[in-house]
């Protein structure tokens, strides 16, 4: 996969010293949303059970439906959670006017929307994937209608 920003990050990064990588982010924002919209974990549970994610709402409700089997695993447990935040904003940002993938300075992504309102999706993958609510679905509807 090429993605120029991290090339520019790590030359910088080598050259500089260090670089924050909220300033990458802002150098090329598309190849960051193909960065998180990976999931590698969430698509190959979701694939396992039958579930595509075409990043779509409906692909949300269909991720709340699933029997929760990672929680018998902990060490699976804290990466779903996180595949499933970064899942959260990709199907925000690739369905909400406005909405864009930002990176805080502790490097922690989240979607930032028109309003100036930012979502911490990756705390809402992992409430879900430790505890099932509020589901995926319910977040995406509160933050798309607001």
């Amino acid at each position: 996969m090429n993605m120029s920003f991290l090339d520019r990050w790590r030359g910088r990064a080598q050259r500089a010293g260090s670089v924050p990588l909220a300033e990458s982010v802002r150098a090329d924002p598309e190849s960051v949303v193909q960065l998180l919209s990976e999931c590698e974990l969430l698509r190959d549970q979701a694939a396992t059970a039958g579930v595509e994610l075409d990043d779509s709402v409906g692909s949300l409700e269909a991720l709340d439906q699933l029997q929760p089997v990672w929680r018998d695993d902990p060490e699976v447990l804290p990466w779903l959670g996180n595949d499933a935040g970064l899942y959260l904003g990709t199907v925000l940002v690739r369905t909400v006017r406005g909405a864009v993938w930002h990176v805080w300075p502790d490097g922690q992504p989240v979607v930032r929307l028109e309003s100036g309102r930012e979502i911490d999706v990756v705390a809402a993958g992992h409430e879900w994937a430790d505890d099932g609510a509020p589901e995926l679905s319910q977040v995406y509807a509160e933050v798309a209608e607001g």
